[in-house]
């Protein structure tokens, strides 16, 4: 695998790539964490570490665009961009991402 220059459009699918892992983490359905651990599954707390962990890579790839002055919160909603400039997943975070929680539209592989 070769290097990849760090622009802002490769910066912005990484951030793409980690919006989908969370949703798909928040939706509990299949991401690859399940394929690094597949014995967790068994286990009821799993799903809020995999949340947690789809969470912390969102935060890290948004922090890095903000820390190099790129556009990342045309990727979200205004209220998911206020969810991850506060850092932390509340049970708002995860009743709310989808702005209603009646109207969940589920992350697409």
């Amino acid at each position: 695998m070769g290097k990849q220059p760090v622009t802002e459009p490769f910066l912005i699918e990484k951030l793409n790539e980690a919006k989908v892992h969370f949703e798909r983490a928040l939706d509990c359905k299949h991401t690859e964490f399940d394929d690094l651990y597949p014995y967790m599954i068994e286990h009821p707390q799993f799903f809020w570490y995999k949340r947690y962990v789809a969470w912390s890579e969102l935060l890290t790839i948004a922090g890095l665009c903000e820390e190099v002055s790129f556009e990342w919160k045309d990727q979200f909603t205004p209220q998911q961009v206020e969810y991850i400039e506060k850092r932390v997943m509340s049970s708002t975070v995860l009743d709310y991402w989808y702005e209603k929680n009646d109207s969940i539209e589920p992350a697409q592989r």
